[in-house]
């Protein structure tokens, strides 16, 4: 695990007391849609999603019952690879 990361963990451990509500928020282009509902299914994650004003961007967001920073962590390097994203 990168340094990046593994100060990512201590941050939300030092945080959080798990089992812990966790808001995630990403931004991607409008042409990944498809590859974020791949990724994270609708139907687990139920996002919330907003159109930017100009309509080239898409705002997903969901809250979830997370047990571990890990699991935390885990959500954010699949999000990774899709091409364009923004973690917020």
């Amino acid at each position: 695990m990168s340094k990046s990361f593994q100060a990512f963990r201590e941050k939300l451990d030092a945080e959080h007391k798990w089992p812990s509500l966790y808001m995630f928020k990403f931004i991607v282009p409008r042409e990944k849609e498809n590859e974020m509902y791949e990724t994270f299914p609708q139907e687990k994650w139920n996002w919330q999603i907003r159109i930017s004003k100009n309509g080239s961007y898409s705002s997903f967001t969901s809250k979830i019952n997370a047990d571990s920073a890990d699991e935390i962590i885990e959500v954010y390097q699949k999000a990774h690879i899709i091409e364009g994203i923004i973690a917020l």
